[in-house]
């Protein structure tokens, strides 16, 4: 399936079969909800911004679990003309179809490893992180990752398409990087297991 074609699918999915919902309201929540996270994770008034992140992947992984069904029917992407045959597919399906009719922005896919295994996705706007500052406490730039919510619904997503993956940020505009960056990385196929026998 061609890039653009894929483009072209993820704006018509965005124009005519998204309900949409108001940016500013999603990207105030998301905020509440990762302060909340860091009060809950935090001693003597110390975040501990790794647990964070982990709880952050782990609330992602769970909702990716559960959106790839609504991505599915929406997109026809679970149709035999329109599955995915390659990573290089899902790649694009992810950047200009997933983000675009759930967040309305299309990153790049960029940087391929030499095994075509892995792959970067850059966000020139992160609609998660309008209005946003990290604490200034010396470590949640180090530390936090604030839009891990993303890594754990992308993982949860592929998981139920049977990819199992490592998903993680390599860069964040909030932390003063240049650019907001994911590293994508197919770990293995998983096969269809027939559950333990209960006898």
């Amino acid at each position: 399936m061609a890039s653009q074609k894929i483009a072209r699918q993820g704006e018509e999915l965005w124009k005519t079969k998204i309900e949409k919902v108001n940016a500013e309201l999603v990207t105030l929540t998301y905020g509440t909800v990762v302060a909340q996270l860091c009060r809950d994770f935090s001693t003597n008034n110390n975040p501990d911004y790794v647990e964070v992140n982990r709880q952050l992947d782990k609330m992602g992984y769970n909702i990716g679990l559960r959106l790839i069904e609504d991505f599915l029917a929406k997109s026809s992407a679970n149709s035999s003309t329109q599955a995915c045959g390659s990573f290089r597919e899902v790649a694009e399906m992810i950047s200009k179809v997933g983000f675009k009719i759930f967040l309305n922005v299309t990153p790049s896919v960029t940087g391929w490893s030499a095994d075509g295994k892995s792959f970067g996705l850059v966000l020139e706007e992160n609609p998660l992180a309008d209005f946003v500052e990290l604490p200034d406490d010396g470590r949640s730039q180090d530390e936090l990752w604030y839009s891990n919510i993303l890594c754990g619904i992308i993982r949860g997503a592929l998981e139920m398409v049977q990819m199992q993956t490592e998903v993680k940020f390599t860069s964040d505009v909030l932390r003063g990087n240049d650019t907001t960056e994911m590293r994508i990385t197919l770990l293995r196929y998983i096969e269809d297991e027939m559950p333990p026998d209960d006898e």
